[in-house]
């Protein structure tokens, strides 16, 4: 059984996450009864803790607005998830412009924990390994970033700064439908109302980040990730190809994901099963072709190359490449 102490403590962090908590939920947390929990309330107001009694039908308790909170009191699960996460973080390049962050905050936890736990937790660290790590990182500013997140939750239009790849400057307005963080580098995925269309800009190419007046409804069902997957499969490149392979949805995703290539399914029958094998057109396109020869060997499905030519030549050279090698002593 938890210690009052201890349950104390834990009242605390349920206060220090947030809003107004009610009696009957605390209690149900703490496993104690309402009488305790007040109680509890009480052992922090001796602390000089300042915890709110707020009345009426939705009333609990809250900690006074501007409170500053004692330092953090982490067990050994939460000092572990909040290294990880850090470390994680500046590994996969989810980092601000402010690069040094994650690793002044990796310092400050390590320097406050029980030496018995930094310990533990270095050597999860040391023997940690990332495997595929990202190109090299483009971070956004920390302003920019936060003020394109609260654009997103209040649905309110922003304006923007932005450089193109090519180095022309622009000023944009857009409604913002979500961030997406992919291979090192963030995006903001979104509508432009001046021309109707959706439009992803890259974050750290983002000067500057205003509110504007108003508010935008998102499309019903909006999946943010989706989109900017399907848009950068659907991006302009020097080929165009199109391909039909015999198979399900599951076994072709498996090597062309959503970010390389579109999956155009037929309509089903009627009570047809939707994992059943059957020819499915691939579309995507590619700055090079090389990388897709070996791609389809993979797959070992049938399939059928429409187009380029170029391709077919490609697939036909490595099966004889294969063929000989297969065919020596």
């Amino acid at each position: 059984m938890a210690r009052p102490t201890s349950r104390v403590l834990t009242l605390l962090e349920l206060l220090q996450s947030g809003g107004i908590r009610t009696v009957a939920e605390l209690a149900d947390r703490l496993g104690v009864d309402g009488r305790t929990v007040r109680r509890y309330v009480d052992h922090l107001g001796d602390l000089d803790i300042p915890v709110e009694s707020v009345r009426g039908r939705y009333g609990g308790y809250r900690l006074a607005p501007g409170y500053r909170l004692p330092p953090l009191m982490l067990n050994d699960d939460e000092a572990l998830a909040v290294l990880l996460g850090l470390v994680a973080g500046h590994r996969q390049g989810l980092l601000t412009a402010t690069g040094a962050a994650s690793e002044t905050a990796t310092a400050k936890i390590r320097r406050v924990l029980p030496e018995r736990l930094a310990r533990r937790l270095d050597a999860v660290l040391d023997a940690l390994a990332f495997t595929a790590p990202p190109r090299e990182a483009a971070t956004p500013e920390t302003g920019v970033l936060l003020a394109v997140a609260d654009a997103v939750r209040h649905r309110r239009p922003i304006s923007i700064r932005y450089t193109a790849r090519e180095g022309q400057r622009s000023e944009r307005t857009l409604h913002p439908y979500g961030i997406v963080a992919h291979a090192g580098r963030w995006y903001v995925t979104g509508a432009d109302p001046q021309i109707g269309q959706d439009r992803t800009f890259r974050l750290d190419r983002i000067a500057d980040a205003r509110t504007l007046p108003g508010s935008f409804e998102p499309p019903a069902g909006l999946d943010p990730a989706q989109r900017f997957l399907s848009g950068l499969a659907k991006a302009v490149y020097r080929h165009e190809v199109s391909l039909r392979i015999h198979g399900t949805v599951e076994q072709i995703r498996a090597r062309l994901p959503a970010s390389v290539a579109n999956v155009l399914e037929p309509v089903p029958a009627e009570g047809a099963d939707p994992h059943t094998e059957r020819w499915l057109r691939i579309e995507l396109r590619a700055e090079r072709l090389d990388w897709l020869p070996p791609v389809l060997a993979s797959l070992d499905r049938p399939f059928v190359i429409e187009r380029p030519e170029e391709l077919r030549d490609l697939v036909i050279a490595l099966a004889d490449r294969l063929t000989t090698s297969a065919r020596q002593a």
